[in-house]
């Protein structure tokens, strides 16, 4: 079993910010060769929730959920992501069981690369527009209604 770690934003310790922000960066912005400004204010909203695990001291797999509408609204995933020596390793299925199991009754919203839909749709995520374009890359916008017996 995973020690999963879920952290509101405004209680990140500084090093642990930085780890996230570097995952982040090393992946979205070095990796996909996407120039975007990954650092957007949100991270350390007190309505930002960082969800992670660790390997050997370092983040290797994380996602940040945004509740800016509170309760009555959906819950948006985003920002998921693994390093790539713990790609294929399932730690980012972990985490998104993780968000299912506490949050699944919640209505849920990501915006996913559009390459890993069918990935999302495993969770049961269904699309609910057209593909879009950002900063270069198709990303697929996508929901997964809640039902009942999931986690609050």
């Amino acid at each position: 079993m995973l020690n999963v770690i879920a952290c509101p934003g405004p209680d990140l310790s500084a090093a642990q910010l930085h780890g996230l922000l570097k995952l982040r960066v090393d992946v979205f912005v070095v990796e996909q060769e996407c120039p975007y400004p990954e650092v957007d204010g949100l991270d350390l909203e007190p309505t930002t929730t960082h969800v992670w695990v660790e390997r050997d001291g370092q983040v290797a797999s994380t996602l940040r959920l945004l509740d800016a509408d509170g309760p009555a609204g959906p819950l948006v995933i985003g920002r998921v992501v693994t390093a790539p020596d713990h790609r294929g390793t399932g730690l980012a299925a972990e985490l998104m069981g993780w968000v299912l199991e506490r949050r699944g009754r919640r209505t849920l919203e990501l915006e996913a690369q559009s390459h890993l839909a069918g990935w999302y749709e495993r969770f049961g995520f269904v699309r609910t527009g057209p593909d879009f374009d950002w900063d270069g890359i198709a990303h697929t916008p996508m929901e997964r209604r809640p039902s009942v017996g999931q986690g609050a």
